[in-house]
């Protein structure tokens, strides 16, 4: 190789060596970010090992906490939303089946309308979706009521949300649950809670729970719920003589066979319930809320806060139902499942052995003894029977009332325990 070639191999390794300001730039544009960077990185870390660690434990619990809460709320809207779409496409295809979609057109092309006697009423001022696919359901299968065809009567009963009278419906007796129009104003969720109520009762076929008639869906200012007309007394009345809670009862208590029967009876209407697809659950089972008939069978009733829960699925409503039989994951806000039903019949089961209103013999306000019972430290008296070996009973009202709902039985279990027990008294009395 000659010596001039050498040199030039020799310049070109030189250029090569030398960077271009261009270049020299980008790369200290890149060491100044990574610095940036680094400075950032460490201000936040700096910023969180300076916080207090039970402080940074609470807010990570916190944003978990959150995290739950969103994503159960995000599952429970999603089934509620299949629901409706589920309801409002078997409605268009029962429609189209039946050619009521032709007829309707037929309808607006001849410019005719049905007569008022015939026309069932749709109001014009439902909001909710839920309550709009009810109302269609009614008037197709022919449970809508107007209010011309009922006759009112007296007042036989009143709550905080409705009054009850006793009316005439095609010539049968029959009771109206009168919704309160003042419940529709304020409350954004008045029709949905209607439209709960009207699907959870229309849906039921048993002995034991109350026997749904029809219904008026012209809220606010006709918002009926119509069902059979039984004796106008409740559980707790007939236990008691009376509504009102008192240490002494005004009527001698009836014999442990009638009140074991009447047990039985209601663990078969929340069997029922419970094993529903979906599930039902009452979420506020108390005596007041189950009716007696002429003969002195059970109905359970007030399926105002009632839902449906499917498979695997809890409900997330807070604190629903009635502190003295109240379930402590409710009280408590926690997720729960059917299982709140099974506690509340524990504290009923438990009234109906012993003659007793649940903690009668404290002076406990219901949010103490709500408190009592969130923490497992209350529970209400037991029975003190020295006549009767009612050791089993006992023992299942336990397990009833557990502090875990896990561990509760089912009312498939409870209806075929309280059947063995029955028979086991009804030989040694």
């Amino acid at each position: 190789m000659s010596r001039e070639q050498e040199e030039q191999q020799a310049n070109q390794r030189k250029s090569l060596k030398v960077r271009s300001p261009i270049i020299q730039q980008e790369e200290l544009q890149q060491k100044t970010g990574c610095r940036k960077s680094l400075s950032i990185i460490y201000s936040i870390i700096s910023d969180t090992w300076s916080l207090p660690k039970p402080k940074l434990q609470q807010q990570i619990a916190e944003l978990e906490e959150e995290v739950r809460r969103q994503t159960e709320l995000k599952v429970a809207y999603k089934c509620r939303l299949d629901r409706m779409q589920d309801y409002f496409m078997h409605f268009l295809e029962i429609a189209r089946d039946n050619g009521f979609l032709d007829r309707v057109s037929a309808i607006d092309q001849q410019n005719y309308s049905l007569g008022p006697e015939i026309r069932p009423r749709v109001s014009a001022t439902v909001n909710d979706p839920h309550l709009a696919a009810i109302t269609c359901q009614a008037i197709h299968n022919g449970w809508s009521i107007e209010p011309h065809e009922i006759t009112m009567q007296e007042t036989i009963g009143q709550g905080t949300t409705a009054e009850i009278y006793r009316g005439n419906w095609r010539g049968l007796d029959v009771a109206v649950k009168w919704i309160n129009p003042q419940y529709f104003e304020p409350n954004e969720g008045g029709e949905a809670w209607f439209a709960q109520e009207l699907e959870t009762l229309s849906r039921q076929r048993h002995p034991f729970v109350l026997r749904f008639l029809g219904a008026c869906l012209l809220p606010p200012e006709n918002a009926w719920v119509v069902t059979e007309l039984l004796s106008g007394q409740t559980l707790g009345e007939w236990l008691h003589g009376c509504k009102k809670r008192r240490k002494e009862s005004l009527k001698p208590l009836p014999c442990l066979k009638e009140r074991i029967e009447k047990g039985v009876e209601i663990a078969q209407a929340m069997q029922y319930l419970h094993e529903q697809k979906p599930r039902v659950i009452h979420r506020d089972l108390k005596p007041s809320n189950i009716l007696l008939d002429e003969s002195m069978h059970v109905r359970v009733a007030d399926f105002g806060h009632a839902c449906f829960l499917a498979e695997g699925q809890k409900a997330l409503t807070g604190k629903m139902g009635t502190y003295v039989y109240m379930a402590p994951e409710v009280i408590r806000s926690e997720p729960y499942t059917e299982k709140c039903d099974v506690y509340s019949f524990g504290i009923i089961l438990n009234e109906l052995i012993t003659g007793e209103r649940p903690y009668i013999e404290t002076t406990l306000k219901p949010i103490e003894i709500a408190a009592g019972v969130e923490q497992g430290k209350l529970r209400p008296r037991l029975t003190e029977n020295e006549e009767l070996d009612t050791t089993e009973l006992t023992e299942l009202i336990n397990c009833i009332w557990d502090g875990d709902a896990n561990a509760r039985p089912s009312f498939r279990t409870i209806t075929c325990t309280l059947r063995k027990i029955q028979d086991k008294l009804s030989e040694s009395i």
